[in-house]
């Protein structure tokens, strides 16, 4: 039975789409169409109802879908055990990845640099989008791997979370040269968040609704270069995760400004889908956690770590 037929059915059934099922797999519609045609000579029975534009599984398709798992399964296991079959040489590691613009500007491009010196043949596709686009583009598989301020949800779905950025309000070195910025000081100043609903955007109103302060104008924004080149221009003051403006800071005019009322720490998870065909995401996402030295879920340093309570994890996300 040919592992690619197995393959393409599985991915089928279960982003429930035959398109989607092809972009996962970097294949055609039509080829995708072929192997399952094929599948099902080989079976001698029919897996999908195609009746109409609905999809839907035969019963002895939804049979079937049960021996593909241990099928795929027990192919990823030999060929871990046995080494892949490729007399030990380096696998081409690739992986579409999502990530908010959060996450980009603080810790993304240097562990990309650091897989690419311990893995040269490590492959990236990469999306930069906002979160509710991000959970989507994983529900649909349109993503292997997302780092977003929300976790995805759904069958076969699965999230981890990451420490939580420290947001920071972020002004001009050469405008903004108090010490010490009051509540009362930056609401008369502009002010440049993420975009409107987001978590970022959120906090920020009920910052100073909570201190009993009404700012002169928040401006929404989805973009941090956007923010950045504005707080360049003199327009504002911005709310950035603290690691982004330090790295943006090398070779911009930025700094944080220190507020009497720190911002609300902005939440990070990485959401995946279960892939009985691969251990690639997860593998890569231990390496995320290996490189910003985060524990494992399960390792003894991991249960000991406390997990930081706020009010943002009721708030929709940037």
């Amino acid at each position: 039975m040919n592992h690619r037929f197995v393959e393409a059915f599985y991915w089928v059934v279960t982003l429930k789409s035959i398109s989607r099922a092809a972009e996962k797999l970097y294949i055609t519609q039509s080829a995708m169409s072929s192997r399952i045609a094929a599948l099902e000579e080989e079976l001698g029975v029919l897996l999908l109802d195609r009746r109409d534009k609905q999809f839907r599984l035969t019963v002895g398709g939804l049979r079937f879908f049960t021996h593909a798992q241990r099928l795929l399964a027990l192919h990823r296991e030999i060929k871990a055990e046995m080494g892949g079959g490729a007399g030990g040489a380096q696998r081409t590691v690739s992986l579409r990845i999502g990530v908010i613009e959060s996450v980009l500007h603080s810790w993304l491009i240097d562990w990309v640099q650091h897989m690419r010196s311990t893995n040269p043949d490590f492959a990236l596709e990469l999306t930069v989008e906002t979160t509710p686009v991000l959970v989507d583009q994983v529900q649909r598989g349109a993503l292997d791997l997302a780092f977003a301020a929300l976790p995805t949800s759904g069958e076969n779905l699965r999230s981890r979370a990451l420490p939580p950025m420290e947001m920071v309000f972020v002004g001009h070195k050469d405008l903004h040269r108090k010490r010490r910025y009051t509540l009362a000081d930056l609401a008369q100043l502009e002010l440049l968040t993420f975009q409107r609903g987001s978590q970022p955007h959120v906090a920020l109103l009920d910052l100073f609704r909570e201190a009993g302060l009404e700012p002169r104008r928040v401006h929404a924004i989805s973009s941090i270069s956007a923010m950045v080149q504005l707080v360049e221009g003199g327009i504002g003051v911005a709310t950035l995760p603290l690691a982004a403006v330090l790295r943006l800071g090398e070779r911009l005019p930025l700094k944080p400004l220190a507020c009497e009322s720190p911002l609300l720490p902005l939440p990070v998870h990485a959401s995946w889908r279960d892939d009985p065909t691969s251990s690639v995401a997860i593998d890569v996402l231990d390496a995320v956690f290996d490189y910003i030295g985060v524990p494992k879920p399960g390792s003894k340093k991991h249960q000991k770590r406390s997990v930081p309570q706020d009010r943002s994890s009721k708030k929709s996300m940037s």
